[in-house]
């Protein structure tokens, strides 16, 4: 029997099957989050798969636990403490430089056995300000 006799628009013979495109789907994310405990205790108590490590926030006290198990499920916690971060202030110039001429004169005077008026002594300071300028 020829296959060409029952031939249709509809017939799948000419046509064949396309897998149909579907849009690519996006990988959901895990959900991610601190998890707090309440001191030691609470740090004991988190539930943990054996291999596994986990940072705990306390919420009692400034401090962080490392909680680990081994591969027979066995927990050691261990806390950190932490602090939040001071960023160091910015050095003013100005001010160090004028701070540096006094320390250099209080140094120019006990070298002198404190004998040098305070007109040598103004005298150096402002050259020790002109050299610092330059």
């Amino acid at each position: 029997m020829n296959n060409w006799n029952n031939w249709s628009p509809n017939n799948n013979l000419m046509y064949p099957m396309m897998p149909q495109m579907q849009p690519p789907q996006q990988q959901q994310l895990p959900r991610m989050e601190i998890i707090h405990v309440n001191g030691q205790n609470g740090a004991q108590a988190f539930q943990m798969a054996p291999n596994s490590n986990v940072l705990l926030l306390d919420d009692t006290s400034p401090i962080v636990w490392l909680a680990q198990t081994d591969g027979a499920g066995y927990k050691t916690v261990t806390p950190y403490s932490i602090t939040p971060y001071q960023p160091k202030p910015e050095i003013d110039l100005n001010n160090l430089e004028e701070r540096i001429a006094k320390l250099e004169g209080m140094i120019y005077d006990q070298s002198n056995s404190g004998q040098v008026k305070s007109k040598k002594r103004q005298q150096y300071i402002e050259q020790s300000a002109n050299t610092a300028d330059q």
